[in-house]
C-alpha cells in the first residue's frame, strides 16, 4: 500500500509541484528549419525574341503598348511583372521580379504581344464546315445567316473588325486581325449546332477530328 502511494504522489509531482518535490528540467535546444529557395526555369515561349515588321509602329507609354499595322490597330495592357524591352526591330517580354506570377504571366503576354504583332501584320483566319442534310450558311450585308435545322434561321451580326466569307454554302472563313475575336466568334457560331458523335452532324472547326461512337446494335435473332 506504501509502495503505491508513494508511486501516485511521484507520478503527480511530473504534472507540476506537488508534495515538496521539484522536478528538474533539461533545457532543449531549438530546432531550426532551412528553407531552400526553388528557382523555376524561364519560360521557354517567354524568352523568345519577336520579330517586328518594318511596316508596323509599336508606341510604348508606361505599361500600355498600342500596335498599328496596315491591318489595324490593337493595345494590351501588362501588368506590373512584366516588361517590355524594344530594340530596333525586336521586341523581348522580360520578367521584371522574380515571384511566381512573373512566371505564369512571362509566357503568357510574350504569347499575346507576339499574337498583336502578327495579327495587325498579316491576319489570322479559322475556318469552320456545315455538316449535314440542309445545313448551309450565307452572308447578307453584316450578317450571317445560318440553316442548322431549326425552325427558323439563326442571324448573327458580324463584328466590325472581322471579315466572314462561306463558300459552296457549307464552309465558313472568318478573317481579321485579333485573334481573340476570331476565336471568339467562330466558337459562337459552332454552339449554335455541336458535331454530335454518331454521324458527325453540326458545325466543326475545318481541322477538328470528331471522335465518333458506335451506335446501338439491333437484336440479334
Amino acid at each position: 500500500m506504501a509502495t503505491s502511494l508513494h508511486t501516485s504522489q511521484l507520478g503527480s509531482a511530473f504534472l507540476g509541484e506537488r508534495n515538496g518535490l521539484c522536478v528538474s528540467t533539461v533545457p532543449v535546444a531549438r530546432l531550426g528549419f532551412r528553407r531552400n529557395t526553388v528557382e523555376c526555369k524561364e519560360s521557354r515561349i517567354g524568352k523568345q525574341p519577336i520579330e517586328v515588321p518594318s511596316n508596323v509602329v509599336i508606341t510604348m507609354e508606361g505599361q500600355d503598348m498600342k500596335v498599328k499595322g496596315p491591318l489595324g490597330e490593337l493595345a494590351l495592357s501588362y501588368p506590373r511583372e512584366i516588361m517590355i524591352d524594344r530594340q530596333e526591330a525586336v521586341l523581348k517580354v522580360c520578367k521584371a521580379v522574380e515571384t511566381r506570377r512573373a512566371n505564369q504571366m512571362h509566357g503568357l503576354f510574350r504569347t499575346l504581344t507576339s499574337n498583336m504583332v502578327i495579327g495587325v501584320s498579316k491576319g489570322f483566319e479559322k475556318k469552320l464546315q456545315l455538316v449535314g442534310v440542309g445545313y448551309r450558311a450565307t452572308v447578307e450585308g453584316k450578317e450571317l445567316i445560318l440553316s442548322l435545322g431549326f425552325s427558323h434561321p439563326v442571324k448573327m451580326t458580324i463584328p466590325d473588325d472581322l471579315k466572314v466569307k462561306v463558300e459552296d454554302n457549307t464552309r465558313i472563313t472568318v478573317s481579321g486581325y485579333d485573334k481573340s475575336n476570331i476565336g471568339q466568334f467562330a466558337a459562337t457560331i459552332r454552339k449554335w449546332r455541336p458535331p454530335e458523335p454518331y454521324k458527325g452532324k453540326g458545325v466543326k472547326y475545318a481541322d477538328e477530328i470528331i471522335r465518333r461512337k458506335e451506335g446501338k446494335a439491333g437484336k440479334k435473332k
